[in-house]
């Protein structure tokens, strides 16, 4: 039985200089499962609070991407004062990192054995064996051994992953 388990984390970097300054109103969080809350805080005290409204998943270099739109207030501190910008629409594009995931490399059960060797009895019980690899970042082997499982499943695994999310996303939507 193969086991995936995949967790999703999504790193956004903003560059405060791409928003200019104007009045900030309120951003609601809708229901859309899709529309997801992003809040977060720069080394330069540049605070950010909205949502992000995944559209689309994709490979771009060799890696995951998730496509959305941005949309939320940025506030930054200007000569000790706060300035409020509104982000609305910004098409951002965001690296997925895998979470920790397994794959089955190795299921061997062996009944009941016994031997004799000239006159030497060995008996040996049920002996079941399980070898699984974790894939995650700094897992060497792991990762290696999971690649060479799947060598034979057809496609590139984050093409069919993108695929697999983006119908996640239709029925979502």
């Amino acid at each position: 039985m193969k086991r995936r388990m995949f967790s999703l984390t999504l790193v956004l970097v903003m560059v405060a200089t791409l928003v200019s300054p104007s009045t900030a109103q309120p951003t609601q969080i809708q229901t859309n499962p899709n529309n997801l809350p992003v809040t977060g805080t720069g080394a330069n005290g540049t605070t950010f609070a909205g949502t992000l409204d995944l559209t689309r998943f994709g490979v771009q270099d060799g890696q995951l991407v998730a496509t959305g739109l941005l949309n939320g207030t940025l506030t930054t501190i200007v000569n000790g004062l706060p300035v409020v910008s509104q982000v609305t629409d910004l098409l951002v594009n965001l690296l997925v990192i895998p979470g920790t995931s397994t794959c089955e490399i190795l299921n061997l059960q062996l009944g009941p054995l016994d031997l004799n060797l000239l006159g030497l009895m060995v008996h040996l019980d049920q002996i079941n064996l399980q070898i699984t690899a974790e894939q995650a970042p700094g897992n060497l082997l792991g990762n290696l051994l999971c690649a060479v499982a799947h060598l034979l499943d057809g496609g590139s695994p984050l093409g069919g992953l993108a695929a697999l999310l983006n119908r996640i996303l239709r029925i979502l939507g």
